[in-house]
C-alpha cells in the first residue's frame, strides 16, 4: 500500500480504516514514500497497524519512513515500538 499526501488528523482515518481492513487477512507492507507530511496522527496510526498486525499474527512492513514521523515518534518515546523498516 502507497500512502501519499499529508497524514493529519483529517486524513489518516481513511488510511488507517484501509490498513485495518487489509492487516485482517493479509501481512501488509506500507510505503511511505510518496506522504508530503505527517503529524501525531500518522504515528498514532502506525502504531494502530502495528497492535493489529500482532494481534492478527500478520506482518506489517514499512519503507520509506519520513524523518519527520520518526522525530514525532522519538519525542513520544514510542520509536521502538514501530515497526522496523523493511526496505
Amino acid at each position: 500500500m502507497v500512502l501519499q499526501g499529508q497524514l493529519n488528523m483529517e486524513t489518516v482515518p481513511a488510511w488507517f480504516a484501509t490498513g485495518l481492513k487489509r492487516l485482517a487477512v493479509e501481512d501488509l507492507l506500507v510505503d511511505f514514500s510518496r506522504v508530503e507530511s505527517v503529524d501525531s496522527a500518522a504515528v498514532a496510526m502506525l502504531l494502530g497497524w502495528e497492535r493489529a498486525a500482532q494481534r492478527g499474527k500478520h506482518v506489517l512492513q514499512v519503507a520509506s519512513l519520513p524523518e519527520d514521523l520518526l522525530s514525532l515518534a522519538r519525542l513520544y518515546g514510542v520509536d521502538k515500538l514501530l515497526p522496523q523498516q523493511s526496505v
